[in-house]
Formats: C-alpha cells, structure tokens, sequence
C-alpha cells in the first residue's frame, strides 16, 4: 500500500483517509491530484473536512499557497446508505490562500471556483480548473513484496523473498475505487519555477479548530517506516514537512542502515542511510513546472501515474532493485486529457 488506512483516525473515516496524491504536467498547466476513500472511492467527501493542496514556492518545507476544496453534504443525507453519483452529488468550493493565510486554517481565503461531483469547474479565465468524484485506483504494488520490505526494516535484517514468485503476483488495489480531487493550475498562477506539494486532509473538532487526519506526499514512507505509532506518541500525519527531519530523521537512518548492513555490510550503510534520510525529508513532492514529471531511483520530479513508485522506494531505501511482477496494467488506466484520472470500476464495467 501507499498510504492506504495509514492512521487510526484515518482508518475510522475513509472519506479523510488520502492513499495518495501525484503531480505531473497537463494539457494546460500543472495538475495535482489527492485520491481519498481506497477500496471503495463511493463513500463521498467529509462535508465536516477540509482538503488542502499545500505548495511551496521556495523549498522551505512550509506552504505558500493552499488551495482549500470543502464539500457540501450530499443532497441525499436522509439516506444512511447514500454514497456521491451523478443521482446523489456533492457540491463543492475551491478556495486559496497566500501568505501567512496559507497556514491558517481559520482564514477565509478567496473563492475561485464551485462545482459539483463528476463535473468539472473551469475558472472565469480559465487559469484553474478542477473536479472531483470516484476514479479508479492507479496505484499497484504487491502486497508480499512490500511486507518482507517492511519486515526487513523494522527487523534490521536482510530482504527475505525467498517464497515470491513474480509470476503469480497480485495487485490487492486492482479493481478498486478511490475518492479523487483534480486541480489543474495554470503557470502564470503558480508564477514559480519549481514548486513543493503535498495534501492534507483535516477535520473540524467539536471544541472548535481543526485536526490534521493525514497528510501525503512521497508515496510508502509512512507504510515502510511505521513512523505512525500511537503507543509511542508518533501521529505523522498530524506532523509538518519542516518539522520531518528531525522527528523522522534518526528513526529512517537507524532502519536503513541496520537493514543495509544486513544485506551489503557496514561500509556504506551510514553513508547511505544519510543519503536515505535526505532524499525523503522533508516529505515534500518536488516539481519543475513545464518539464516531464518522473518518480524513479534516478530522478524525482513530481509523481506521475504510470511510473512504479513502489519499485523506485524500495531501491532508494535498500540500495538494490526489488521487482514486483507487475506493472500499470494492473490498475486503472488514466485518461488522456481533464481529469486524468482512471474511469471508476463500475463505470468500465458497464
């Protein structure tokens, strides 16, 4: 899994939960996507929630822009089992915020767009446009693969994958539905030349305020590390960018260095251990606008859907290539123009 059900708090809302979020170019601009609600995409959008886009114009891990999406209840809330469809849709605002508006929470920000679920929203000068509305799952990775991964850092041994066989792997996500939220922003409103992105999702609190229930950015950190204990009191998600390196940072390099000792003896495992915890943190999707987004061992740039995110995190934390067996046929294909993301199951089964 990516992010799927990372959290507690996550897990008791899947409306809040994000399995992921990507970054690449468009057909008109820079477009972000933050995909909620894994394993079943039909559960709508929390209309007590916020869904923020955090970017960062000048590479200090903290937010210069936010773009806010709220949603609406949907309209047939009288009805315990009703789920966002074109019968039953939900509206929504998209706000930003600049500045110091753009870490506070209570500040009301500037409407830009309104819309509903499953249609798209174009601004007056069509600078931005979004949507919102099921998709199918285009994450894949290989659930023995991504446990022996884990197993092998928490245990500072060596990668044990003598019972996989690649030809009978399986992607858990296929055939499942996510919740997505599509933003595509022009340049000349990003007026920047390289950008920071990672989405949070919050929740208004009864004593007033807001929680931050997950945040997401580069995809398997928080499955690979467990750097979500509540025995511990590690919330992760409930963390900020600035503050990763040194909340995480000493937990990423013991892990990686014990298992890269393990697996390639001590000479370099310091050494790549700090190379490990600097290529993660801050955990922060970097991006150069206009250019060919890529997520590999070679080059992070973004975070397109067709590259093998699980194949480029496990050689960046291991030091070695771990194939899974599959590839992007076994998720949902993306769709070549707005919105980009995969026709949800039911709409390509029918």
């Amino acid at each position: 899994m990516s992010h799927h059900l990372d959290s507690e708090l996550a897990r008791r809302d899947p409306r809040l939960d994000i399995s992921d979020v990507y970054l690449f170019r468009g057909s008109t601009g820079t477009v972000f996507v933050m995909n909620v609600d894994p394993l079943s995409g039909r559960h709508g959008f929390h209309p007590e929630g916020m869904y923020e886009f955090k970017v960062d114009l000048d590479a200090d891990a903290v937010e210069d822009i936010t773009f806010r999406f709220v949603f609406d209840a949907i309209e047939a809330e009288d009805d315990a089992d009703a789920t966002a469809d074109h019968d039953h849709p939900q509206r929504w605002s998209l706000r930003v915020l600049h500045g110091p508006e753009a870490t506070d929470r209570d500040a009301a920000g500037v409407e830009l767009l309104r819309g509903a679920t499953d249609a798209v929203s174009v601004s007056a000068d069509g600078g931005i446009r979004a949507w919102a509305g099921p998709a199918a799952d285009p994450f894949w990775i290989e659930g023995t693969v991504v446990t022996a991964v884990r197993t092998a850092l928490a245990e500072g041994k060596g990668l044990d994958l003598a019972g996989f066989d690649t030809d009978r792997a399986e992607n858990p996500f296929q055939g499942t539905d996510v919740g997505a939220i599509v933003l595509e922003v022009a340049d000349h409103v990003l007026a920047a030349d390289t950008i920071g992105f990672w989405g949070v999702s919050v929740l208004a609190t009864d004593a007033g305020g807001w929680r931050q229930i997950n945040r997401c950015a580069t995809p398997l950190i928080n499955t690979l590390f467990e750097l979500e204990d509540a025995e511990r009191g590690i919330d992760f998600n409930a963390t900020r960018p600035d503050e990763d390196r040194v909340l995480y940072g000493p937990r990423v390099m013991r892990d990686t260095s014990a298992t890269r000792a393990a697996m390639a003896g001590t000479a370099d495992a310091s050494a790549h251990a700090e190379r490990v915890r600097d290529l993660l943190f801050p955990d922060v999707l970097r991006y150069e606008i206009g250019t060919e987004a890529s997520f590999t061992p070679e080059r992070r740039n973004g975070r397109p859907f067709a590259d093998c995110t699980p194949e480029a995190m496990f050689e960046i934390v291991l030091g070695t290539r771990v194939a899974l067996g599959l590839d992007a046929s076994s998720a949902g294909v993306p769709r070549a123009d707005f919105p980009y993301v995969p026709l949800p199951t039911a709409t390509r089964q029918s």
